[in-house]
């Protein structure tokens, strides 16, 4: 299940629900810089400090051009109430089917004290306005991950 893709490679096409209903696609977006981050599930720990560091800097990414949006296997109705609580201001995508997941190549076996499941590996993908991937940060530790992101973003023609 693993999309082994690199820096230079075209970003595979998506269309998912979002926050709030409708949805949105990669053609949608056709211009932008796009943050793509993935991350395991809504109002856990590391994923609501991730979505909170990203949230609070929207208006710099914007001044950058560039759009962040994350992305996980929860519902539309968790991305909802996980965004009321934690006041953020990015677009969530729904991903329950895990195609996208598949397809970005971040679903995968994971393993916690000693049990191994599948789950989404946490990691982040900068997308150039004619839809190449710019850079691609796996494994991604939250702290300073968004600062880093950002700067990325802003090298980025």
């Amino acid at each position: 299940m693993t999309a082994n893709l690199k820096e230079g490679d075209k970003a595979p096409a998506f269309e998912l629900a979002r926050d709030g209903g409708g949805s949105i696609s990669l053609k949608s977006l056709a211009g932008k810089k796009i943050v793509l981050y993935f991350y395991p599930k809504d109002d856990t720990t590391g994923c609501t400090k991730e979505a909170i560091d990203f949230s609070g800097l929207k208006k710099n990414f914007a001044r950058a051009g560039a759009e962040v949006i994350g992305v996980s296997p929860d519902s539309v109705k968790s991305h909802d109430k996980f965004k009321a609580k934690h006041e953020l201001d990015l677009t969530l995508l729904s991903d329950e089917t895990k195609k996208m997941l598949a397809d970005y190549g971040v679903w995968a076996e994971k393993s916690m004290y000693g049990r191994k499941y599948m789950g989404v590996v946490r990691t982040t993908f900068l997308i150039d306005g004619k839809g190449k991937i710019a850079r691609i940060w796996d494994k991604v530790k939250v702290a300073g991950h968004a600062d880093e992101v950002l700067a990325a973003a802003k090298a980025l023609p």
